[in-house]
């Protein structure tokens, strides 16, 4: 099977680690042009209210265009505090969260230069707690035509239909509240349903067509 080809994720989405269980060959964009609004530097979860869109801000590149993998984090507003306050409000009650708490969050005690070296440390973690082990490597240039590619069609806005994805659900903590919301991050996935996550992948995950 051809490598898919993926873009970097803060906290991805559960279409994101989908790709990463049905392909053995996972190829990580880092030589395209940054783009904003993105899940590159933003993740959505379940929270008190409803879905709650975390970002990551970022340093302004001196120029129009940046590579994704020059991409550097600011410490403007405290952003570590505040996302870490907002994940233990929206999971302290769930099942698993107190199982996985500790993998957590030391990423909102260490400082990270670049965005992409923070996804891919994270990206690591989750990938271990979920039992799945696809190989990762980061691309050396771009390219504009590839196949299996999902850089661009997994996106917070208007993504891109995918016949292979189908999300399945599964409990959520404010479920009674919203009903079920589908392709939240990848760790509302976790914290809900623990070692079962990657049965939902699994079960997510439909034949990829030619």
């Amino acid at each position: 099977m051809q490598p898919v080809y993926l873009s970097t994720a803060y906290l991805g989405p559960v279409q994101q680690y989908c790709k990463m269980y049905q392909f053995g060959e996972v190829c990580l964009e880092t030589y395209e042009n940054y783009l904003k609004q993105t899940y590159r530097n933003r993740c959505t979860i379940a929270a008190a209210n409803g879905p709650l869109s975390l970002s990551v801000p970022i340093v302004k590149p001196d120029t129009l265009k940046c590579l994704t993998k020059d991409i550097r984090i600011s410490d403007h507003g405290n952003w570590r505090h505040l996302h870490w306050n907002a994940i233990l409000s929206a999971y302290n009650m769930s099942p698993f969260f107190e199982y996985y708490e500790e993998d957590f969050a030391p990423f909102y005690e260490k400082r990270f230069d670049f965005l992409l070296d923070f996804n891919e440390e994270l990206r690591r973690v989750i990938c271990k707690l979920l039992d799945i082990e696809p190989n990762v490597t980061q691309t050396n240039r771009y390219e504009a035509s590839v196949p299996n590619d999902f850089r661009e069609s997994i996106r917070p806005r208007q993504p891109l239909p995918d016949p292979s994805f189908r999300p399945r659900p599964y409990y959520q903590v404010f479920q009674s509240k919203f009903g079920f919301i589908a392709n939240l991050s990848i760790i509302d996935l976790l914290f809900n349903m623990g070692p079962e996550s990657i049965v939902v992948l699994r079960d997510s995950a439909l034949p990829i067509r030619p």
